[in-house]
């Protein structure tokens, strides 16, 4: 068995996973504010702005629990330094973009490298530290992703406005390459390279079916609206519905035969688990969607810096922060109650914003959407801590792993088809012309759906697992750590 290493070289290796991790969240929050100053550099289209953000957590979604896998198989170590080396390197190579095509190109890889490197930090956790000290690791975890969201907008924005390192937006890929290379360097010496005590094969036939079913289904609600909505348009819909159907019976038929299967599809069963997997995933693309439409409107329709443009999200990350500190003492007493609330919040602030930026046009100032940002943003904090823990409540213990890994993909999955359709949603109203007036339909527009994505959030809370259910799985837990 896997010991834990000496405490100074065990914290050095938590802090490289924790920074890689960091690192990954900042490169999906920075890239929002840079998009109007892309658009303007390198002419892109309004679907490559939507690759751009998508191809990303697209890329992401498909290989993380593939990723996984091969962590597991040979060697987390090793695995996180290919990772990272890889992310690096297509962080240079979006440095050195010069059109939209190689940008989107670079961010795709991105998102893949990515995939490999942020699921070892899970793994590694789970071999370093004893269980009783798992809680503490895994809440510095949430905090590093809260510290993010918030940082990100805001290193982003003042990178640009101030224009750092004289290159402009490339700025926000540039400062990934020195820090990438420091964590490789430490990695290699203090990362232990543990593998999997149980053996496990990649599911290769599932990954090309779910990879090819994702994209058919992702490229025409982006490119669907430049292309003029052909035939082949409507015939890659029709595919996708094809594909993964095929996906969902190779996957049960490899669950049965190998119980390596990608998607562990027993898991689907569980209501409670399924429902939260819908609560997440909806909740993911409301928020994709919006933030993306919000930052373009502001910059490209108002007039505000980048920088200016990353104040306005400032207050719906704050306000996370504060949803967190409401659902922790009362998500084991009210349960799915909270999480219900908090998805109402969000659909709430985001109908609010969307209202008075109707409402006041050219005049809208980033003070006036402080406070439907503020109650969006606790809204989400009251949402997404206290969910996973629920929807993996029913779940039994020798399934933790293989839920994780699926709730996470879905995450990613509904950021990405959030950002497709809540996207197409606004440049459909846009139009080619980034007129205040357009831009401004365009967000109210998009902001009905995301509100709507929040709403169908919300609705799947219903299904989620009662209170008695939490506090059952809470007590059962507490009496494995104890017996541990």
């Amino acid at each position: 068995m896997n010991t834990p290493a000496p405490s100074t070289k065990r914290a050095i290796a938590t802090s490289v996973l924790m920074f890689a991790a960091f690192m990954d969240l900042l490169d999906v929050t920075i890239v929002n504010v840079a998009l109007p100053a892309i658009r303007s550099d390198l002419d892109a289209s309004p679907a490559h702005l939507e690759w751009i953000l998508g191809g990303y957590t697209l890329a992401f979604a498909v290989l993380l629990i593939t990723g996984g896998r091969l962590g597991d198989i040979f060697g987390r170590q090793r695995v996180f330094v290919l990772g990272v080396a890889g992310f690096t390197l297509a962080s240079l190579a979006a440095c050195l973009s010069g059109n939209g095509d190689t940008l989107v190109a670079a961010r795709v890889v991105q998102g893949a490298f990515a995939a490999m490197m942020v699921p070892q930090l899970l793994s590694t956790v789970q071999v370093m530290y004893a269980p009783k000290e798992r809680a503490n690791v895994f809440g510095i975890v949430g905090a590093v992703s809260g510290t993010a969201a918030v940082v990100g907008p805001l290193l982003g924005g003042w990178l640009i406005t101030h224009d750092a390192f004289g290159v402009g937006w490339r700025s926000i890929f540039l400062i990934n390459i020195p820090v990438g290379i420091v964590l490789i360097v430490l990695a290699l010496r203090y990362v232990p390279n543990t593998v999997s005590e149980r053996a496990t094969r990649l599911d290769v036939p599932g990954f090309a079916l779910a990879t090819a079913g994702v994209f058919l289904l992702v490229f025409p609600l982006i490119e669907g609206r430049e292309q003029g909505w052909p035939a082949w348009i409507w015939a890659m819909f029709a595919g996708a519905g094809v594909v993964l159907a095929a996906f969902v019976a190779n996957q049960r038929r490899t669950e049965r035969l190998t119980q390596s299967s990608l998607l562990p599809m027993h898991l689907f069963g569980n209501r409670g688990f399924a429902a939260g997997l819908v609560t997440q995933a909806a909740c993911s693309a409301a928020m994709a969607g919006f933030a993306l439409t919000l930052v373009i409107y502001v910059q490209s329709g108002l007039g505000f810096s980048a920088v200016h443009a990353g104040l306005v999200l400032l207050p719906f990350s704050l306000g996370a922060f504060i949803g967190v500190g409401i659902s922790a003492p009362l998500g084991l007493k009210l349960g799915k109650v909270v999480l219900f609330a908090g998805a109402v919040l969000q659909a709430a602030g985001i109908w609010w914003l969307a209202r008075i930026v109707s409402d006041q046009g050219a005049g809208f100032g980033a003070w006036d959407g402080t406070p439907p940002l503020l109650v969006a943003g606790i809204g989400l904090g009251m949402l997404v801590v206290p969910l996973i823990d629920i929807a993996l409540s029913t779940v039994s213990t020798d399934d933790a792993g293989a839920a994780s890994g699926t709730y996470s993909t879905f995450q990613q999955l509904g950021s990405a088809l959030g950002i497709a359709i809540v996207g197409a949603v606004f440049f459909h109203v846009v139009g080619d012309s980034f007129t205040e007036a357009g831009l401004r339909d365009g967000f109210v527009a998009a902001s009905w759906w995301a509100a709507g994505g929040y709403l169908l959030s919300a609705a799947a809370t219903v299904f989620l697992p009662d209170r008695n259910a939490v506090q059952r799985h809470a007590r059962e837990q507490a009496e494995l750590l104890e017996a541990v």
